[in-house]
């Protein structure tokens, strides 16, 4: 078994572990931070995205070239992408003699990317949304 292939929706994720410390300074165990709801780490690979029936495909057509009867809707995370996700929904792996976990696409809260794709250029950036504190004011 040379590479671990993530299938469907599942995301493959090495967590961060180990120490932590707090903005005062207080150094946080390991064991505290497993216990806590969300967790984050990097994106290693994932599945080729949800399963969709293929509106092109027909049994009834079959000098057509071959269709396959499902399509994958693509996942948004990438490999390379920081995942903040729900703990709970994590399956812990061990590949390699390397930690990992398992966790379905659905669990993930948000993505952090040091690149922006063509998709999400166009969708602005965490600093566009300064003008919302003026209409929360009202």
């Amino acid at each position: 078994m040379n590479e671990l292939i993530m299938v469907g929706d599942r995301v493959l994720v090495a967590a961060e572990d180990g120490e932590r410390k707090t903005r005062t300074g207080l150094v946080l165990p390991a064991s505290v931070a497993e216990k806590e709801r969300v967790q984050c780490g990097r994106v290693i690979s994932i599945g080729p995205g949800y399963v969709t029936p293929n509106p092109d495909f027909s049994e009834s057509d079959l000098w057509a070239q071959n269709k396959a009867a499902v399509r994958y809707l693509p996942l948004q995370a990438m490999p390379g992408d920081f995942a903040f996700f729900l703990r709970k929904e994590a399956i812990e792996i061990t590949f390699k003699e390397k930690n990992f976990l398992i966790i379905p696409h659905g669990a993930i809260l948000a993505l952090q990317r040091s690149h922006a794709d063509d998709i999400l250029e166009n969708l602005g950036s965490l600093d566009d949304l300064d003008h919302l504190d003026d209409y929360n004011d009202r």
